[in-house]
């Protein structure tokens, strides 16, 4: 019989270690072609939003083949995530799950694996602009493949500053974790982190050193901007979770194409640096950057582990 896991059930089987390596694993297969991803696809019905996309993968952790379906709403500035599972080999469903967590991790996992991948071996400091929800699970990615020793922390309110730092603090046991009290603070830094909703780009060209790694991943659609054109003329390696879907998604990327800055050519998937089809970073003197979408494949490798999970500690309930 399916399974439903609630909110509550995927927070307490849920790790970052596990979604890392789930998240990794899909972009390998990716690679390989043993994964498909569809791209997020949105209706419009008296003032709310319907979000879904999906994915499918093979011969992934325990499972032959695997289909998933992740669907949310946006309505009245809340939203509502849910993650279905079904078994490639029989069409049955596995489980349905509450997946707002599950989409926090997942996201933090991708830049996560993106910075094991992309950012110097000897990246010590990280420079972050956003302290929302997303924003803790990409600190904690990112520290969990890297030895981070300083992290500069930067949003518009300074409480939001120094209720992230003690809450990150408390949860990662960071030496040196502190607001800043401007992005160009916050862009000093070996990897920076932009989780932002903003429009306008917080990140600038000029401030970046050389050797530097982004993650930019607050953002999925044409209208906002988390880096300027100059970090994108600038940086030697860029990345994606998914062309197609950067081409509908990436304001940063789009922007710059329109105004001739960059060809799409220029683009790659990250999927083929992580199964070493091809270079990354070259050199410590490299800006690398990584735009994450987000993409139905990671929702379905993650719902896959939490899922496995769920039957080995006999959680979540049978409908």
């Amino acid at each position: 019989m399916p399974m439903f896991l609630t909110e509550q059930e995927v927070t307490e089987l849920l790790t970052m270690e596990d979604t890392l390596a789930a998240v990794e694993s899909a972009f390998k297969l990716q690679a390989t072609g043993d994964a498909t991803n569809e791209p997020r696809r949105r209706v419009r019905a008296q003032g709310s939003v319907l979000m879904i996309m999906s994915g499918a993968l093979s011969n992934f952790d325990e499972f032959k083949g695997l289909l998933g379906l992740k669907s949310y709403t946006v309505a009245r500035g809340k939203a509502r995530f849910y993650v279905s599972l079904f078994d490639a080999m029989t069409g049955e469903l596995l489980a349905f799950i509450e997946a707002d967590k599950l989409g926090q991790m997942r996201t933090g996992a991708a830049s996560g694996v993106a910075t094991k991948y992309l950012a110097r071996e000897d990246a010590k400091s990280v420079g972050i602009f956003g302290t929302g929800w997303q924003a803790q699970s990409q600190l904690a990615a990112v520290c969990a493949v890297r030895r981070i020793e300083e992290v500069k922390v930067f949003s518009r309110k300074p409480e939001n500053r120094e209720r992230f730092c003690e809450q990150m603090d408390a949860e990662l046991k960071l030496a040196n974790i502190h607001p800043v009290e401007s992005t160009e603070a916050a862009a000093d830094a070996d990897i920076l982190i932009t989780i932002t909703s903003s429009r306008e780009p917080v990140v600038e060209g000029k401030w970046l050193k050389p050797g530097t790694h982004i993650n930019a991943a607050g953002g999925n659609s044409v209208l906002r901007r988390e880096v300027d054109d100059e970090a994108v003329k600038r940086a030697s390696f860029l990345a994606v979770d998914s062309l197609e879907q950067a081409k509908m998604e990436s304001g940063e990327f789009v922007t710059a194409v329109e105004k001739g800055l960059l060809t799409w050519e220029r683009v790659k998937e990250l999927r083929h640096v992580v199964n070493g089809q091809m270079p990354g970073r070259e050199n410590n003197e490299q800006i690398t950057l990584f735009k994450s979408l987000g993409i139905a494949i990671e929702d379905v490798a993650t719902a896959a582990v939490v899922y496995r999970k769920a039957k080995e500690q006999q959680a979540g309930k049978e409908f």
